[in-house]
C-alpha cells in the first residue's frame, strides 16, 4: 500500500519565542509517524508566516535551510489566522495526500496526530481534533467558548463542539474546498459543508509553551461574530420575528390608548413616552447594525479581492 504524504500546516504570527521549541516537536512527530510506517518519507512541515513583525520568518528560513523536511511561505502582509491557514492548505493540496493543521504554540496535543492518521487510513477524509475538556481555561473563557458553540448550533451553523482548527483534511477534500470562494472565512464552519466521511479524536489541551496568546478577547469576539454572520442568516430572521412581535405589541398599545382616551382616563406621561421611544430606538439601531454587518460582508464579497498574497517561499515551485 502506498504510504500517504503528510503536510503539517502551521500558521505563525510573531512566534519567535515558541517556534524554536515547537518546530523540533513537529519534525520529531514526522519521524515517529514515518518510522511506524504510517506516512511517506516525502512528508513535510509547512510553516506559514502571517506578516510577522519579529524574527519569525528568519527562523522559518533557517529551519528550511537546515532540515529538508521544513518548508515555509510568507504572506505579503498580515492577513489573519484563517487566511494564513488557508494559504498553507491551498499550497499543500497538490503536494500531499493529507494535511494536518495545528497552531504553533504547542497547546494542542501533537500526539493526537497518530490517531488522526489512523482514522484516515481507516477511510475518513476529515478528522477533527476536539478538546476533551477545558480545565486549563479560566471560568470566563470556558463559559464564553462553550456558549459560543451552543449559539452557533442554535443559529443553524454546522460546527463541531469544542473543535478549533486542529484537524486532518485529505487533499481530495481540499480540492473541493477550493471551490468555496468566501472572503469572510470561518474554516471550522466551512469544512463540514464539504462533506465526505469524517470523525473526531479527543485530546487534552496544554498551556502555551512560550510567548503570549495572539487571541485576546477582542479577537475572539470578532471571530465569533464572523462565524455567525458568515454561516447563518438566522440573526436577520430573529430581527424580523422580533420586529413583528414589537409591531403587534405596539398595535395593541395603540388600541389601548384610543380606548383610554374615549373613556377619559388618559394622563400625560412623560416617563412612559420616553421609555417607549428609547426602547424602540435601541431595537432599531441594533437591527440596523446587524443588517449593516451583512451588507458589509456582501460588499467585501463582491469586490472579490484575493484572500492572501504569497510574498516569498523557501522552496522553488517550478522545481516541483
Amino acid at each position: 500500500m502506498k504510504l500517504p504524504v503528510l503536510y503539517i500546516v502551521i500558521p505563525c504570527y510573531n512566534e519567535q519565542e515558541v517556534l524554536p521549541v515547537t518546530s523540533k516537536m513537529f519534525t520529531d512527530k514526522l519521524s515517529e509517524l514515518e518510522g511506524a510506517g504510517k506516512i511517506s518519507p516525502l512528508s513535510r512541515v509547512m510553516f506559514v508566516n502571517d506578516g510577522s513583525k519579529d524574527k519569525t520568518w528568519d527562523i522559518i528560513k533557517d529551519l528550511a535551510e537546515k532540515d529538508s523536511r521544513c518548508m515555509g511561505l510568507s504572506l505579503s502582509r498580515n492577513r489573519g489566522h484563517q487566511n494564513a491557514l488557508l494559504s498553507g492548505l491551498m499550497e499543500a493540496k497538490e503536494r500531499c495526500d493529507i494535511t494536518i493543521s495545528i497552531d504553533c504554540d504547542g497547546q494542542d496535543d501533537i500526539n493526537a496526530m497518530n490517531e488522526m492518521v489512523d482514522e484516515y487510513l481507516n477511510g475518513c477524509e476529515v478528522v477533527y481534533g476536539v478538546r476533551s475538556s477545558r480545565k486549563t481555561d479560566t471560568f470566563f473563557k470556558r463559559t464564553t467558548a462553550e456558549g459560543f458553540y451552543k449559539l452557533m448550533s442554535f443559529m443553524g451553523c454546522e460546527v463541531v463542539f469544542n473543535h478549533a482548527d486542529y484537524r486532518l483534511v485529505s487533499s481530495r477534500v481540499l480540492k473541493e474546498f477550493a471551490n468555496f470562494r468566501e472572503v469572510n472565512l470561518f474554516l471550522r464552519g466551512l469544512i463540514p459543508l464539504v462533506g465526505f466521511k469524517s470523525t473526531s479524536v479527543y485530546y487534552e489541551r496544554h498551556e502555551r509553551l512560550a510567548g503570549e496568546s495572539h487571541y485576546p478577547l477582542k479577537k475572539m469576539l470578532a471571530l465569533a461574530f464572523d462565524g455567525i454572520t458568515s454561516l447563518s442568516i438566522k440573526p436577520i430572521r430573529i430581527i424580523s420575528s422580533f420586529g413583528v412581535f414589537v409591531s403587534l405589541v405596539s398595535f395593541i398599545g395603540v388600541i389601548w390608548s384610543v380606548v383610554q382616551a374615549f373613556m377619559g382616563n388618559t394622563v400625560a406621561g412623560w416617563a412612559s413616552t420616553v421609555s417607549i421611544v428609547c426602547f424602540l430606538s435601541g431595537i432599531q439601531l441594533i437591527s440596523t447594525g446587524v443588517i449593516g454587518e451583512y451588507i458589509g460582508k456582501i460588499y467585501m464579497e463582491t469586490k472579490a479581492r484575493p484572500r492572501y498574497i504569497i510574498g516569498e517561499r523557501t522552496y522553488d515551485t517550478e522545481a516541483d
